[in-house]
């Protein structure tokens, strides 16, 4: 019998590496400014939706009777048009240090929620109501990817663990074909990149829904 998948580990892992990878990269601020790969936002914008999102998954089930059917009432805003709509923002007076900093402490809350969450909790999401160990997984996506998405405008190296993709692989998209290497079929499975014998997809979703263990 399989052992079960500790989730709030496995998000703390993807964080960790994640900050390592990016306390690699240039620590100046002008340099953060850059558009993230693929994306109109800046990296130092990315940065902050990731700890945005980090923030909202945890926010999404910590309430005894969590609201299943809406977001949670967090006002967000942007910082200009093109910019992702955020709650969470770094003092820009402290630096990429700062920046990173923000987005340790989201990931500790988020880690430390699905810690401490009953497996019956749940939460609102777009994709589907999901658990503690659901959010965990989109933290985990959110975390792999949008590293890439900066590393790769800041040309630093960024290769997360196989287990970490096939985890998110195997708990949000069960939809995709699994011949190929796991970091490259997360990358297709999310639009950011081509395998062997399939279009490159153009719209993409996950499904966060919770399934039965069977």
């Amino acid at each position: 019998m399989s052992s079960k998948i500790d989730y709030a580990d496995a998000l703390d892992r993807a964080v960790s590496l994640a900050l390592k990878a990016l306390r690699e990269a240039p620590d100046d601020a002008e340099a953060w400014g850059v558009p993230a790969a693929g994306l109109e936002w800046t990296c130092w914008e990315t940065a902050e939706h990731l700890a945005d999102d980090l923030f909202f998954y945890a926010a999404a089930f910590a309430p005894r009777r969590p609201d299943l059917e809406r977001h949670t009432p967090i006002a967000y805003t942007r910082a200009r048009p093109q910019a992702p709509y955020n709650s969470i923002f770094a003092d820009p007076e402290r630096g990429v240090a700062g920046l990173l900093y923000v987005l340790e402490v989201c990931g500790a809350v988020q880690v430390s929620l699905t810690r401490t969450a009953s497996p019956e909790a749940r939460g609102h999401h777009g994709f589907g109501v999901s658990d503690p160990d659901g959010f965990a997984a989109m933290g985990i996506v959110e975390t792999l990817l949008h590293t890439y998405d900066i590393t790769a405008a800041l040309t630093t190296a960024w290769t997360p663990p196989d287990e970490l993709c096939v985890l998110a692989l195997d708990r949000l998209f069960p939809d995709v074909p699994r011949e190929h290497a796991p970091w490259p079929t997360l990358l297709w499975a999310t639009g950011r990149g081509e395998l062997p014998g399939l279009e490159r997809r153009g719209t993409w979703r996950w499904y966060g829904e919770v399934r039965d263990a069977g």
